[in-house]
């Protein structure tokens, strides 16, 4: 293994170039190979199908061949596999750890993978998972491209910025996401596998990035960064260590609770985190009073989502599953056992899962958590740099409430107002009418007629909010708005504008 932040390169790393060299020739890239195995047989890839996979690949001359070797596993002949790596030569392969040889048959070590990660192709370097073949992961298992690190990628604030920690690299796919938008990236990981995994990874894509051993937050002790991102080892269950990349040592959400009680101290002023987290539900405790119990007093702005809540049997079977593990099996049936009555004893009635965006501030800490659980496929990135604009435009105007009164506000163009109505005795008769917001989360708010007229009379060049609510006090019979009838009319637009379905108009 390499000594990181020397000269000092690993065998694999120093493959890069020559390596490189091959990808680019036989065009194993993600265009490419959607094209050339199409989308059945790409589908299938997804899905851990190998034979439909095979099939089209071996009409796709050396293209297929890689994606034989280092997609499907397959044992291929030597002289078939030197061609297309060509000039990586066979021996130096192995010797770096890419390839395995016996006799004349050649197999991958490792999961090379061509990766669109928003910035054109990346290839990511990462341990063999059992997408392919049936394996049971080592405890150094370095994960590859999963739905964790994209769900994270995509989730992820990608406004150019200064400085990007990579909390937990694994094999380097949110480092090297974040070099497109960063001008510089540090990685950390406890787990050497992971950095060399990392190291070559980034010298593949022609990437600088700082890799720094160590575990949590020992390695950047007394730095700051502009952003943080981190998929750590946040399954929740007893305190053990069975595989470094999901596991903590930490017991139930034990390491959730880490990162976002930790993280704030990484962060420059302005700062931002984007974290992929998990917390346990009790019938004690509402999980919101749990997530906001490991925030600091002060200095945060934070937004945390729940995407889902799984109820434990589930969430074990499906983390067995994970770990190449046949629930059926005598050995999944004791550690099932085993995980399932830590999560009894700690009351556990569920596990919730989703993203956790922090913002350093000069005020209290604000915390909103609220449920996404709904269908919803646009990234949440965009959206929480947007949400933490809107809310520090709130704390100033409640810091100076007359600023919300004089403000004009207009709505979204994808604001669209819902009617439902129920036939009844006397005709159709409205039930409910909601506010929708028809991009991004996709929020929805149940209004009143009154807000419903308040939005009406809203325009950038309309009327403030103190002149529409007395207009609409007028509407109503009474000689002027009472506080009771503003201040809940200031309530209903500070919601609207937290959730982006209409905004403030700026002077």
């Amino acid at each position: 293994m390499p000594t990181y932040g020397s000269t000092v390169r690993s065998p694999l790393a120093a493959l890069a170039p020559p390596l490189r060299t091959a990808l680019t020739r036989v065009e194993y890239d993600a265009d490419t190979l959607l094209e050339a195995l199409g989308d059945a047989a790409h589908s299938a890839l997804g899905r851990g199908e190998p034979v439909p996979v095979r099939r089209a690949a071996r009409a796709a001359g050396d293209l297929g061949v890689l994606v034989r070797l280092l997609l499907l596993g397959d044992a291929l002949d030597e002289l078939e596999v030197a061609a297309a790596l060509a000039p990586v030569r066979i021996d130096e392969a192995v010797a770096a750890g890419l390839l395995t040889r016996s006799g004349g048959v050649v197999r991958a070590a490792l999961d090379l993978r061509p990766t669109d990660i928003g910035a054109g192709n990346r290839w990511i370097l990462s341990d063999l998972d059992d997408s392919m073949h049936r394996r049971t992961l080592t405890e150094d298992h370095v994960l590859g491209v999963g739905h964790a690190s994209l769900s994270l990628l995509r989730a992820t604030p990608t406004a150019p910025v200064g400085s990007v920690l990579d909390l937990g690299t694994g094999c380097g796919i949110q480092a090297v996401h974040a070099a497109s938008y960063a001008r510089s990236v540090t990685a950390t990981d406890v787990n050497p596998r992971a950095l060399w995994l990392a190291e070559a990874t980034a010298a593949l894509n022609e990437l600088e990035i700082e890799l720094v051993p160590g575990s949590w937050f020992e390695p950047v002790t007394g730095r700051r960064f502009d952003q943080v991102v981190a998929n750590p080892p946040f399954v929740v269950g007893p305190a053990r260590i069975e595989h470094t990349y999901r596991d903590s040592g930490l017991a139930l959400d034990g390491a959730s609770e880490l990162v976002m009680s930790g993280v704030p101290e990484l962060l420059t002023p302005g700062g931002t985190a984007a974290v992929l987290s998990a917390w346990v539900h009790t019938e004690e405790q509402d999980w919101r009073q749990r997530v906001a119990g490991w925030l600091p007093a002060h200095g945060i702005d934070a937004w945390v989502v729940q995407r889902d809540i799984a109820d434990p049997a589930l969430y074990v079977g499906t983390w067995l599953r994970d770990a190449g593990l046949d629930p059926r099996s005598p050995e999944a049936q004791q550690r099932a056992g085993a995980w399932l009555t830590a999560l009894e004893q700690a009351g556990v009635t569920g596990v919730g899962f989703g993203f956790v965006y922090l913002r350093a501030v000069d005020a209290p800490t604000e915390l909103l958590a609220e449920d996404l659980t709904h269908g919803f496929d646009d990234p949440l990135g965009t959206e929480a740099l947007a949400y933490f604009e809107r809310s520090a435009w709130l704390r100033d105007t409640a810091a100076d409430p007359a600023r919300a009164w004089r403000s004009r506000y207009r709505v979204d163009p994808a604001t669209a107002l819902e009617r439902v109505s129920l036939p009844g005795a006397e005709g159709w008769q409205q039930q409910v009418a909601r506010l929708h917001r028809g991009d991004g989360p996709r929020w929805q708010h149940e209004v009143d007629e009154t807000t419903v007229s308040l939005l009406a009379g809203m325009r950038p060049d309309g009327l403030p909010l103190y002149e529409l609510i007395e207009l609409l006090a007028l509407s109503q019979g009474a000689e002027e708005a009472s506080p009771e009838f503003a201040d809940a009319a200031l309530g209903v637009v500070t919601g609207l504008v937290r959730h982006g379905l209409i905004h403030p108009v700026p002077r």
